[in-house]
């Protein structure tokens, strides 16, 4: 298998503007994500996500990249606290926001893996552990998008 970056593209019956609404304002990233967060999508500003699970919290840090409302959103993550994110560090997490017709195609990608310099079995690893999340996580957030649509 390659590797090199997870890529995914859903349809959302939900307009770009509610579709980017929901990926930057907390409390929706809350509903779709299950994360606490510190996010402003500001670029270069810094930001955590921190999921709780059996008592056990985790924290990842991230630095938002690009913000283009209502079109793209991007943030480097995965990188060890007190870094500054970079390529080689980190990974780079890109949303496109396309209208299509009543609602936005959205294009996700994922990328940095083999850029990391990790291990075989360490990649591997932290991809598939990756691809899982994106496979539950984005169809939460298209289901988000939808209900904040409906509610406007």
């Amino acid at each position: 298998m390659e590797y090199g970056s997870i890529e995914r593209e859903l349809y959302v019956d939900a307009p770009p503007q509610v579709v980017f609404d929901v990926l930057t304002e907390p409390e929706h990233i809350r509903d779709w994500w299950s994360a606490e967060n510190d996010f402003e999508a500001t670029p270069g500003r810094p930001g955590s996500l921190t999921w709780t699970s059996s008592g056990t919290r985790k924290s990842a840090p991230f630095t938002v990249v690009e913000s283009d409302p209502p079109h793209t959103l991007s943030f480097r993550w995965t990188y060890d606290e007190g870094e500054t994110a970079a390529p080689g560090n980190s990974l780079l997490v890109t949303f496109e926001l396309v209208p299509s017709g009543e609602g936005t195609t959205l294009r996700f990608r994922e990328s940095g893996y083999r850029e990391r310099g990790w291990e075989a079995a360490v990649l591997e690893a932290h991809y598939n552990d990756h691809r899982q999340g994106w496979d539950f996580y984005l169809p939460r957030l298209a289901a988000t998008a939808k209900q904040a649509a409906g509610a406007r």
